[in-house]
């Protein structure tokens, strides 16, 4: 979802990709020159000192850049007959730092400490309310996202005591005989463990329900799925045989789910009160 800035009356556009956040530096050079956005930020590439910055920063946080195409670049940097565009950059490096894209949202995106030094460069002005900006809308996301947590931890407490009794979260004990059996499937060593069936009995039991016995599962059933599939890579570590591993994961399954009932019906009682 698109994010946008307003600073000194002009718009600034935000986008995430692979978790690292970036700011629109088009639309940072419209507040200097509305009509000469690329020639801005062409201008801004030839620097030498945009090229360092730029290098140092892709060497400290891009593990695939390309260092020597990079020492090209900062050789000729300065020189009148250098030129380089985001794209040639991006392309000629393999470079993270900033992204040219094209369509309804298109123009040069930098990841926010080399928009912060652009804007630097348009105007000192500029960057610091930039920043102010960018950490107001920080804040707010932060504001919102502990808000939605609460709320919908709120909901999920109110119902797991019937979501628990009504979709059977308390996995059954299992019998000698599952246990004994040898699962070539380690996913299916934990489907048993958590609940009672490997996925293809699952599949067999629900030929109507799309994906797989996981995608119907609920919350608790997940967070416990998590913790066990982390035990489990260490009883393998400690070279366990599958069937103990099975009976340990499945004791595990048992209590954690049993925990998770035990507090919802505590908060429940509260929130009726």
């Amino acid at each position: 979802m698109k994010s946008k800035l307003q600073v000194l009356d002009q718009g600034i556009s935000t986008i995430t990709k692979d978790g690292i956040e970036y700011i629109c530096i088009t639309d940072i050079a419209r507040y200097k020159k509305s009509d000469r956005t690329d020639d801005l930020i062409r201008n801004w590439l030839r620097n030498r000192n945009t090229i360092e910055f730029l290098g140092i920063w892709e060497q400290l946080n891009n593990p695939d850049f390309k260092p020597v195409e990079f020492d090209g670049f900062k050789k000729e940097a300065g020189l009148n007959s250098f030129t380089l565009t985001p794209k040639q950059w991006i392309e000629s490096t393999n470079a993270i730092g900033l992204i040219s894209k094209q369509g309804r949202y298109g123009g040069t995106y930098a990841q926010k400490d080399i928009a912060f030094e652009f804007a630097s460069w348009i105007s000192v002005e500029f960057k610091l309310y930039l920043i102010k900006e960018f950490q107001r809308l920080k804040e707010t996301e932060f504001q919102q996202l502990g808000w939605d947590i609460r709320r919908n931890l709120a909901k999920v407490n109110y119902h797991i005591h019937t979501d628990a009794i009504k979709e059977n979260l308390l996995p059954d004990k299992l019998t000698r005989q599952q246990i004994s059996f040898v699962y070539a499937s380690e996913a299916d060593l934990l489907n048993m463990a958590l609940f009672g069936i490997t996925a293809k009995q699952w599949r067999d039991e629900n030929p109507a329900l799309k994906g797989n016995m996981r995608d119907h599962a609920n919350v608790y059933q997940l967070v416990c799925l998590a913790n066990m599939e982390s035990l489990n890579a260490h009883f393998i570590d400690q070279k366990i045989p599958q069937s103990q591993r099975l009976e340990q994961l499945n004791n595990l399954a048992i209590r954690q789910m049993s925990v998770l009932v035990q507090n919802a019906t505590v908060k429940q009682l509260n929130v009726e009160e």
